[in-house]
């Protein structure tokens, strides 16, 4: 794999790209040299972060399988092959307790966070196996393993995106695939807005200024490219470990 810092022709495959994680992730990969294909249901914001990139944009729903192998087949035969999966899109509603929460919002939950997920892989893995080569990342979370009030259908499918995670190492390590999961920690996003909105569990209470900017993540994840993280294969990697932000360049921050 690529030096720290370097993906100069290799291509990346981002989810939820318009904004977000997403869209600073689609930043450093970009100026790291990579070629890029970013995917999100809203075009129109989609391609104000493609545009300035350069950047191949496709519009599509996780959740639906099809739409995930459109954007694994653009990033095949626009570059070759497909090198990195970032899975990074994710609902957060509905924030609701077990015994009032919307059946079929709680259900479109799991079909993007959970089955999202496995869309993506299953759509890239072939090629990968084929290739020899290729990175799985996943953006987990700490909810992954610690239930919270209203938050039933986002821990339960992060739960299960991180044993996704986990499978996919056990199943394409020996042909040569990386996979890990990335847990950042509480990011400032949309996400954390419609989660202060809320007023629901202890995360709705924090004050903005503990969020870090999704930049960190970002740049976890391009360190996450490199065999400088090979011992977390398979794992979490958490943004919380200070350990890791020294690693990825990120010394001394609070």
């Amino acid at each position: 794999m690529n030096v720290f810092g370097d993906m100069t022709g290799k291509s990346v495959l981002i989810t939820g790209a318009s904004r977000g994680i997403g869209a600073a992730a689609a930043q450093v990969f970009a100026d790291a040299g990579a070629q890029l294909v970013l995917m999100a249901r809203r075009k129109d914001a989609l391609d104000q972060v493609a545009g300035p990139l350069g950047a191949l944009s496709i519009e599509g729903d996780v959740a639906r399988y099809g739409d995930m192998a459109r954007a694994v087949k653009l990033a095949e035969e626009t570059f070759g092959k497909l090198d990195v999966l970032i899975g990074n899109a994710g609902v957060i509603s509905p924030i609701a307790g077990l015994d009032t929460a919307d059946p079929d919002e709680w259900g479109h939950a799991i079909d993007v966070n959970l089955k999202g997920i496995f869309h993506g892989m299953r759509a890239a893995m072939p090629g990968m196996r084929r290739a020899g080569s290729g990175t799985i990342l996943t953006v987990s979370s700490g909810a992954a393993q610690h239930p919270l009030e209203g938050w039933s259908a986002y821990c339960a499918s992060k739960a299960g995106a991180a044993m996704l995670t986990a499978s996919a190492h056990t199943e394409g390590a020996a042909h040569g695939l990386r996979a890990m999961g990335l847990s950042p920690g509480t990011v400032a996003t949309d996400m954390q807005r419609d989660i202060r909105a809320s007023g629901v569990n202890a995360v709705s209470q924090l004050d903005w200024s503990e969020h870090i900017p999704p930049e960190w993540p970002a740049r976890a994840l391009l360190w996450m490219c490199s065999a400088a993280s090979d011992a977390h294969l398979g794992q979490d990697v958490s943004l919380r470990d200070p350990a890791i932000r020294v690693a990825i360049g990120l010394r001394g921050a609070e």
